[in-house]
């Protein structure tokens, strides 16, 4: 199991890679690790930096298995992507809708 991957990181989902002009689309704050309480599976919990427009809902909460988030990507359903793993850490800079640098 992949172990860099930790709370608080800022993680990008490999459909970024396909946006122009992404913003925060597709970016991520990890903020727990649970444990769901029947079946003892390992969940990610995790937050978005963007407004989600279909729903007009901003900074989502999501959570998702942990094999399914840190898996790679299927590369022959996604032959053009780059990126190895689903979600990977992100480095650049995140602005919020102002253009103000974001701080985590």
């Amino acid at each position: 199991m992949r172990t860099d991957i930790n709370v608080g990181d800022i993680v990008q989902h490999f459909k970024r890679e396909s946006l122009s002009h992404p913003g925060n689309l597709y970016l991520y704050k990890i903020l727990a690790f649970a444990e769901h309480t029947e079946t003892k599976e390992m969940l990610v919990i995790y937050q978005a930096l963007y407004k989600d427009p279909s729903k007009n809902i901003k900074y989502t909460i999501f959570a998702r298995p942990m094999d399914m988030f840190m898996s790679e990507v299927e590369h022959e359903k996604y032959p053009n992507i780059k990126q190895k793993y689903r979600f990977e850490k992100y480095e650049g800079e995140i602005r919020d809708e102002q253009g103000k640098l974001m701080f985590f």
